[in-house]
C-alpha cells in the first residue's frame, strides 16, 4: 500500500508530465479554485452592498427633495428671504385662481391647493390688479351715469387710485394677521384645535379676492339691479372659499367662539364689496322729467 507521501508526488509527477506535453494546458489549483470561490462570494457580496449603498442613495434623494421643498431660511434682510415667497410657476398659481373661483363642499384650499407650498405672488398681483380695476371702473361708471348731463364735464379721479389701494390691502393684510394671531391664541389656550401659519392666512385672503376683479369690471354697466347681483355672487363664492378654509380649524373650538369667528370672517368680507360699490360706484338715476308727476288737464265740457 502506497503512503500519502507517494501518492502527493506521483500526482505531481503527472501533472509534470502533462504539462510537458501540453505547454498551453491550463491548470486549476484548489487554492485558485478557493480564490474564485472567494472571488465569487466577492462579487455576490458586491451586489448586496451595492444594493444596500443604493437603498442608501434613494434615502439621500428623498431627503433632499424634501429639504428642497422647505423655504429658504434666509436673514430677513437678505433678497433670497423674500424670493422664497414667491416661488411658483404659472400653473400652481392657475390652479388657485380656479380654486378660490370654484369653491367644493369638503375641498380646504389650503390642503388641496397649496399643498404647504404657499405664496404672495398671486395675492400681491390679485390685490394690485384689483386696486386698478376698482378704481378704473368706478371712473368710468361715473362718465356714463353722468352721459347727457350738459353741466357735467369729466375729469379723472386719481385720487381714487389711492383709497383703493389702501382700502384692499389694508383688508387683505390687517385682517388674516389679526385672524391668525387669534387662531393661534386660541391654539395655545385649547389645544385640540389647529391653526394655519401666518403666510397660509395671507394668501388664502389673497386669492379669495380674485373674484372681485371681474366683479368690478362688470360694475361699469350703471345699474343699480346688477350690481347687487353680482355683489350677492362675488360674495357667495369668495366668502365659501374662507368657510371652507377656517371652518375645520376653528370647529375644534367651543360652539360660541367657532360660530362667532366664521361670522366675522363673513362680515369682514361681506363690507369690502359694498362698501367698494358704495363709494366708487354710482348707477344711473332717473330723468326729472320721469319723476316729476303727471299733471292730467281736464277740459270742461
Amino acid at each position: 500500500m502506497a503512503s500519502p507521501d507517494d501518492l502527493q508526488f506521483q500526482e505531481f509527477e503527472e501533472a509534470a508530465g502533462l504539462l510537458s506535453a501540453d505547454p498551453g494546458a491550463s491548470t486549476i489549483s484548489v487554492s485558485a479554485a478557493s480564490t474564485s470561490s472567494a472571488a465569487e462570494a466577492g462579487r455576490a457580496g458586491g451586489k448586496d452592498v451595492k444594493l444596500d449603498m443604493s437603498e442608501d442613495e434613494e434615502g439621500q434623494e428623498e431627503s433632499s427633495e424634501l429639504l428642497a421643498g422647505q423655504k429658504a431660511s434666509g436673514g430677513f434682510w437678505t433678497f433670497e428671504y423674500y424670493q422664497s415667497f414667491f416661488n411658483v410657476d404659472t400653473m400652481q398659481v392657475l390652479d388657485r385662481v380656479k380654486g378660490s373661483m370654484m369653491p367644493l363642499p369638503g375641498r380646504n384650499f389650503i390642503k388641496h391647493h397649496l399643498k404647504s407650498n404657499p405664496d404672495l405672488y398671486g395675492p400681491f398681483w390679485i390685490c394690485v390688479t384689483l386696486v386698478f380695476t376698482v378704481a378704473i371702473s368706478g371712473n368710468l361708471s361715473t362718465f356714463f351715469c353722468e352721459m347727457g348731463n350738459p353741466s357735467y364735464h369729466y375729469t379723472p379721479q386719481f385720487h381714487r387710485v389711492s383709497i383703493a389701494a389702501a382700502v384692499i390691502f389694508m383688508y387683505a393684510w390687517l385682517v388674516p394677521v389679526g385672524l391668525w394671531g387669534f387662531l393661534a391664541w386660541r391654539q395655545a389656550s385649547e389645544r385640540q384645535i389647529r391653526s394655519y401659519s401666518f403666510l397660509e392666512t395671507v394668501c388664502v385672503y389673497g386669492y379669495s379676492l380674485f373674484i372681485y376683479i371681474p366683479t368690478s369690471v362688470l360694475w361699469i354697466f350703471p345699474f343699480e339691479w346688477l350690481h347687487w347681483t353680482l355683489i350677492l355672487v362675488a360674495m357667495l363664492i369668495s366668502g365659501s372659499v374662507l368657510v371652507l378654509t377656517f371652518w375645520p380649524i376653528v370647529s375644534g373650538d367651543t360652539r360660541l367662539i367657532a360660530v362667532a369667528t366664521v361670522a366675522i370672517i363673513v362680515v369682514l368680507h361681506t363690507l369690502l364689496p359694498i362698501g367698494c360699490k358704495l363709494y366708487f360706484f354710482k348707477t344711473a338715476e332717473l330723468p326729472d322729467s320721469l319723476n316729476a308727476p303727471t299733471n292730467v288737464t281736464t277740459h270742461p265740457q
